[in-house]
Parts: C-alpha cells; sequence; structure tokens
C-alpha cells in the first residue's frame, strides 16, 4: 500500500477513536482491549489486504469519512422487520444506531441459566464467564483491518449463553437497524452453547428507509460445547446504499451440529469471511445460504470449512439469484488438517441469471493435508430458460408469475434443508418482493 494513502477514506483517525471512547461509559478491561485492538488496526491500516480474498471487491469507491458512530441511539418504532411479527420467542432484543434500544427475555428460560441480552452488560456483569469467548476463541482481531476495526468499536451486540445441559426450547430474536444516514455500526453476536445444550437465534439486519446511508463492520461468533446443537439465522436485508463487511466464525466441538444459514438480500456492497471450525471429533455443521441481488447490488462471500478433527462432516450449500447489473462473488475453500481423516466436506455454489448483464463469479477449493478423506466442490451458473417461460405462458400463467415459480424452484432445496417453518415462509415472502409480484420492502 503506498504511502500517500488516505486514512480517513479507508478507516478512522485516533482523534476519531478518542471521540468515541468519550461518549461510552464501560469498564476499563473493556476500553484497554479497545486500545489494543486500535493500535493493531493502525498497523493494519497502512498493509495490503489479502489479494485472494479482496481482489474482486471494489472498495475504491467506499470512504469511511462519511460515517461516525451514533451519540445517541433512536426509537426502533420506525423500523419493520421481515421475522419479528411471526411468532413467539423466548427473548427479542433491539440494537439502532448502534445502541441498545429494547430487550425482553422470558422469565423461564432465565430460570434455567441461560443469559440472553446486550452483550455490554453481559460482559460487565459476567466477566469471568465470558470474557475467554469474546473474540478469542472463534474471530480474531488481528485477522485483517475489518476484524481489527471492530474489535476497537464494537458497539452494540448481543448476547446469548445456553449452560450446560440446558435447552431453549423457544427461539429468540435479535435486531440490527439503521435510522439514520451516516451512522458506522459495529455490532457484535456472540452465543456460546455450551455441551449438551441447544438453542436457536433468529437475526436480522435491516434500515429503516430505503435511502439510508448507512456502515456496518459486524462481527459473529458461534461457540458450540460437545454434544451441543445450535440453529443460527441471519436475515442480511440493509438499504441498498449501506456497506456491510463482517467477520463470522463458528467453533464446533465434539460430536456436536451446527446449523448456519446466511441470507443476503440488501446492503451497497457486502463482504462476508465466514470460518466454520470442526475441532472435536465428529463434529457437523450445515451451511445454508440465500443470496437475491438487484440493481448494481454487489455481495461477496468467502467461506471456509477448516476440518480440525477425526470424523468431522460439513456441508455447504449456497444459492444465488441475480437480477439487472448486480454481481455475487463466492470464494469458498474446505481445508482439511492432517490430523482429519475421515472427514467428510461438501460445497456447492449455484447461481441463477435473471439478466444478462448480472454477473455472479464461483470459485470452489480444496486444501488437503489428510489421505483418507472425502470432500466434493461445485459450482453451476445459468440463465433462466426461455422455455421453461414460454411452457408456463402457454398454459395460462402470467410471465412475472412463471418467473417466481422457476425461482422458488431454485431456491427450494434451501429452503428444505431449514427445519424453522417462519424462516422459510419469509424467504418465499421476499422472493415475491424482490420479483416485484408483491408490495414489499426489501
Amino acid at each position: 500500500m503506498t504511502a500517500t494513502i488516505n486514512i480517513d477514506r479507508i478507516g478512522f483517525s485516533a482523534e476519531v477513536f478518542e471521540e468515541f471512547l468519550s461518549l461510552r461509559t464501560e469498564a476499563d478491561w473493556i476500553t484497554q482491549a479497545r486500545r489494543v485492538a486500535f493500535e493493531r488496526y493502525c498497523t493494519l491500516l497502512e498493509e495490503d489486504l489479502d489479494p485472494e480474498e479482496f481482489k474482486r471487491v471494489d472498495l475504491r469507491v467506499f470512504n469511511a469519512a462519511k460515517f461516525r458512530p451514533a451519540a445517541e441511539g433512536a426509537d426502533a418504532a420506525s423500523v419493520s422487520t421481515l421475522l419479528a411479527d411471526e411468532t413467539e420467542y423466548g427473548g427479542n432484543i433491539q440494537h439502532v444506531d448502534g445502541r441498545m434500544v429494547h430487550s425482553a427475555f422470558s422469565d423461564e428460560l432465565a430460570s434455567k441459566g441461560i443469559l440472553f441480552g446486550d452483550l455490554q452488560t453481559m460482559l460487565e456483569q459476567h466477566r469471568e464467564l465470558l470474557e475467554p469467548y469474546f473474540m478469542k476463541q472463534a474471530v480474531q482481531p488481528d485477522a485483517d483491518r475489518f476484524a481489527a476495526w471492530h474489535a476497537a468499536f464494537w458497539t452494540s451486540g448481543t448476547l446469548l449463553y445456553v449452560p450446560k445441559g440446558v435447552e431453549a426450547d423457544v427461539p429468540l430474536h435479535s435486531l440490527i437497524a439503521h435510522t439514520r444516514s451516516g451512522v458506522a455500526d459495529f455490532g457484535h453476536t456472540l452465543i456460546i452453547v455450551e455441551d449438551e445444550a441447544r438453542a436457536t437465534l433468529l437475526e436480522e439486519t435491516t434500515s429503516a428507509e430505503e435511502d439510508t446511508e448507512g456502515l456496518h463492520v459486524g462481527c459473529v461468533e458461534l461457540i458450540v460445547g460437545k454434544h451441543a446443537n445450535l440453529r443460527y439465522v441471519q436475515l442480511q436485508n440493509w438499504s441498498q446504499k449501506t456497506w456491510h463487511f463482517a467477520h463470522q466464525a463458528g467453533n464446533v466441538a465434539s460430536e456436536a451440529s451446527l446449523q448456519w444459514t446466511v441470507v443476503g438480500l440488501g446492503s451497497k456492497l457486502s463482504h462476508i469471511h465466514q470460518d466454520v471450525n470442526l475441532a472435536g471429533r465428529a463434529a457437523s455443521a450445515e451451511v445454508n445460504g440465500v443470496t437475491f441481488t438487484s440493481d448494481r447490488q454487489k455481495i461477496s462471500y468467502y467461506t471456509q470449512q477448516h476440518h480440525q478433527a477425526q470424523g468431522t462432516h460439513s456441508d455447504l450449500l449456497y444459492k444465488e439469484v441475480l437480477r439487472d447489473e448486480s454481481r455475487v462473488i463466492w470464494r469458498g475453500m474446505i481445508k482439511v488438517d492432517e490430523a482429519a481423516q475421515q472427514t467428510d466436506g461438501y460445497q456447492r455454489s449455484d447461481a441463477l441469471m435473471l439478466s444478462g448483464d448480472a454477473r455472479c463469479d464461483s470459485i470452489p477449493g480444496l486444501e488437503i493435508e489428510a489421505d483418507d478423506v472425502r470432500c466434493t466442490h461445485g459450482a453451476t451458473t445459468g440463465r433462466v430458460d426461455e422455455e421453461q417461460i414460454f411452457y408456463a405462458q402457454s398454459r395460462g400463467i402470467m410471465e412475472n408469475e412463471a418467473m417466481h415459480m422457476i425461482v422458488e424452484g431454485f431456491f427450494q432445496q434451501v429452503y428444505d434443508r431449514i427445519p424453522i417453518e417462519i424462516v422459510r415462509e419469509t424467504l418465499s415472502r421476499t422472493v415475491q418482493g424482490k420479483l416485484g409480484i408483491e408490495s414489499m420492502t426489501v
């Protein structure tokens, strides 16, 4: 990176950092950890990003100077969501413009020893229990400049902790929203499911208005203990004027299972670095992806399924539909350590193009050091078959309805893997909105 680079354009300066700290009230150990992260962030700003990960992500028009952490929160009343009102939840939390504005939690679940609520509050009240997990086991603060940026400036966050042998038998809900333009939000989600425990969290991100300009530099950490089970859904629905960067990682212990569903609908540009670490013997992970882009959106995924122990299993299936001049990039890697014999790894990305100007780059990969494994990867990209549209129209089906049938059928393979009915139904309705079949804000 050249010496003449404008730091204010690609990140935040020391003056912005000190102003940010002056607006916060938090424990000294949290502030000190921020200062360490910021020092590392300043170093990483002077270094090039990993070309393999970022060479297809055009950041030349990104201007960090347009965004700042908000000094105060806002009312969530103006925010419409896709999942919040669809079912009963055991707890829900709302973060607006980088501040926690609402939190509710079932007394029944709390009586089981489950913790759910604002991340900062929980870290301060349960430091001995939670600090060993926070950005120490899943996402590392020095992974790249975006991870360090988040570690220095993280704002609001959701914490879910389920103790050993406990089941959260109803799902929980988390909302991250922007209501004002110019807000930089650094939301963090930390889920810890201890040995033999079970939980489900549905999380969504959204903007109050279509013209809300925002920046989200997020982090998701999923820690799944031995024989435990976690279902996590993240539905990204930012406005098409929002920049979205995220580091996300899941660690899965012996004979535990993680089902992780990622939905990409909104944003101007998104780049998600997603790691699944199968750290224990016979650990398993299923990763589902549903992406629908339109206009000039660009969504980029960099995924890694890291098999670290014997007998582990991973299954990643991403489906992308692209309209107009939008673009999707998926770079996937299955990495198998020498000790991870009898690994079974699978990854696939399928793209359906609804426009001749859309583009999808799908790049699967394998890095295998063990000699007793079964690993498969693949990717497909294709256009909607005009004969299928003609066939449907010849039987009295309108063109937009025929297109919806084709797109729904394309996504169905992923839908069938999602056991949560409200998620399947919400995705189906949202696809209709993206196709313009019914009036829906997406």
